[in-house]
């Protein structure tokens, strides 16, 4: 019996067509099964959660954001003349000084009154506040508010008396100019 040779056909491998029809599980140690249906779930939530949290932070944010800009425009709206407030004290400072004097002449008065008026023109040049005078110009009614049509020489539609100077802001009109405009004669 020694000189028989083993039977190759029932080996502990088995034959190489039942190793084809071998499942899966049995390819070897690098192999790994599929995650269970709980697993998954445990997976799905945790990543769930992460977006949530992401989200919220996110939504968070969103919300420290629109009220600090809103805090920005409530104090830009409260602060927004503040440049203008700072330029017209000297002015002020001047119309006051102008009044503790108690020996004035005239003569001094106007002097002061002229360089307080230039010190206000500053102030309006500085801040993009110019006048409207139109004398001798075409009425606009977007700049000018005529009071009066009167009879007048020349061209009809001319401002003739300028009653009260107009002023603009950058290109806004704050206050029309007050007017007397002339009319064709028997019109």
């Amino acid at each position: 019996m020694a000189d028989q040779e083993p039977d190759n056909s029932e080996t502990a491998a088995g034959t190489p067509a039942e190793n084809a029809n071998a499942p899966a599980s049995d390819a070897g140690p690098g192999a790994k099964e599929p995650p269970s249906l709980q697993e998954q779930l445990r997976l799905a939530e945790q990543k769930a959660q992460e977006h949530l949290d992401s989200w919220l932070r996110a939504k968070a944010e969103t919300e420290n954001l629109r009220k600090r800009a809103q805090a920005d425009i409530a104090s830009a709206h409260k602060y927004a003349v503040e440049n203008l407030a700072e330029a017209l004290l000297p002015v002020r400072d001047s119309l006051e000084a102008a009044l503790a004097i108690e020996n004035i002449t005239l003569e001094s008065l106007k002097s002061g009154v002229e360089l307080t008026l230039k010190q206000l023109k500053a102030v309006f040049e500085k801040a993009n506040l110019r006048e409207i005078n139109p004398l001798n110009e075409k009425f606009d009614p977007h700049r000018h508010q005529a009071m009066t049509m009167v009879e007048a020489p020349g061209e009809p539609n001319q401002v003739v008396n300028v009653m009260q100077k107009g002023y603009l802001l950058h290109d806004r009109v704050l206050r029309p100019a007050l007017v007397m405009v002339s009319k064709a004669k028997g019109a």
